[in-house]
């Protein structure tokens, strides 16, 4: 547990955070940009910052850790504030709310309910989600926890999380050949929906495709995600170097050329 001077710290640096974004929406003296902010408007600031956030944790970086929390706290309140400038909820309501809902959904920890393991922990959690919403507790209808999934999350993300859940209700190969012969049955259709059928048909295949790559991950226990964000960064990084070497603009050099600095780049960084 924190110390109390902690605490007090803590506790005056958020009252500082929440009086800086209220000035900034003050509706005379305040930040022109800020007013016209809308809770839809500020979406994209959201999820930039949620990246960044993840960028800086997988990086390492303390202080980059820190102050890209800093920047996704900024979105929290500052939605906090606009909604409470429109009359319809405030801070006190988001925090008083999540801190409702942890209390109910562990009564392992604030009641005297015993758990023997995190499996029980998670089925106790989803029969007091139900409860809340007031439904029945069914456990096999999985639908709509795999629609807010597909909603809510970016695509490779939700993807992964779809093909646990129904994995997990018994929708699944009996072993990882029956996956990999899902993938190259998906690999063919995709190559004869680009030689033969229109864009649409193109698009949903490579989707398939994708998924049925998502659950060879899954399998092998992977995270596609993270996969795709380490190529992303590593192809930056050899780009960069091919860059830094190259003589003349990249568009000058034959493909021949190219790939002898990209593989010079690769070796290099390799070495590194």
């Amino acid at each position: 547990m924190a110390s109390q001077l902690d605490r007090s710290a803590v506790l005056a640096a958020l009252e500082r955070l929440i009086d800086v974004v209220a000035q900034l929406r003050h509706p005379e003296t305040g930040c022109p940009w800020d007013l016209e902010q809308t809770p839809e408007s500020l979406i994209p600031y959201v999820l930039e910052e949620a990246y960044e956030v993840v960028d800086a944790i997988q990086v390492g970086e303390q202080g980059a850790i820190a102050e890209e929390l800093g920047d996704l706290l900024l979105q929290v309140v500052l939605q906090a504030q606009v909604a409470s400038d429109a009359g319809n909820f405030d801070l006190a309501a988001v925090a008083n709310g999540i801190s409702d809902k942890l209390i109910r959904r562990h009564p392992h920890v604030f009641g005297d309910v015993e758990v023997q393991s995190v499996d029980e922990v998670h089925r106790n959690w989803e029969q007091i989600k139900a409860q809340e919403k007031g439904l029945p507790h069914q456990p096999s209808q999985l639908s709509p926890k795999l629609r807010k999934y597909s909603r809510t999350l970016p695509p490779l993300m939700a993807a992964m999380k779809i093909s646990q859940k129904a994995a997990k209700a018994g929708f699944e190969w009996e072993n990882i050949d029956g996956v990999w012969s899902k993938f190259y049955e998906e690999l063919e259709e995709f190559r004869h929906a680009l030689a033969h059928e229109p864009q649409e048909n193109q698009e949903a295949e490579l989707g398939d495709l994708l998924f049925s790559l998502v659950n060879i991950a899954r399998w092998q226990d992977l995270d596609p995600a993270a996969a795709l964000q380490g190529t992303n960064r590593r192809f930056i990084k050899r780009f960069e170097q091919v860059e830094t070497v190259a003589g003349k603009p990249l568009t000058d050099y034959s493909l021949e050329e190219l790939e002898a600095l990209w593989q010079q780049a690769k070796a290099k960084l390799a070495q590194s």
